[in-house]
């Protein structure tokens, strides 16, 4: 077996030890849309660390993660839910939500230009935000 299959595998094991917290912190609906009532996944922001951890993860739906997997196939009127999340207390969404408004604005969507405009992340935030670009 390879040790990528075996690190991969080992990731969502530890990921998975991560549910409950994330159900709870997440009320049952996606952090970046709000959907309830679907099935929600754990999806680790990049960079990623060694080790998995509770606070580099967010809780989103499959609709979310999709297009964010493949961000050609993003439909910007799905994320005009950003609004909402950008004001999250949950720092992962807050990073991940002004990342994605970065992409959409770069689109030349201009309400994400404009919501931008009124972000505010903490300097560490900012940073880790910027890491992956």
């Amino acid at each position: 077996m390879s040790k990528g299959f075996q690190g991969k595998f080992h990731r969502q094991n530890i990921r998975s030890r991560f549910a409950k917290d994330l159900v709870r912190r997440s009320r049952s609906k996606c952090e970046l849309c709000e959907k309830s009532g679907t099935k929600l996944e754990t999806y680790e922001l990049l960079p990623l660390e060694e080790e998995p951890y509770l606070e580099g993860c967010i809780f989103i739906c499959e609709e979310c993660q999709k297009q964010i997997l493949v961000p050609k196939k993003m439909i910007p009127a799905h994320w005009r839910c950003l609004n909402n999340s950008l004001w999250s207390e949950v720092p992962a969404v807050q990073v991940m939500t002004v990342r994605l408004l970065r992409h959409l604005a770069k689109a030349e969507h201009h309400w994400a230009e404009e919501l931008l405009e009124h972000a505010y992340l903490e300097p560490d935030l900012e940073e880790w935000a910027n890491l992956v670009e």
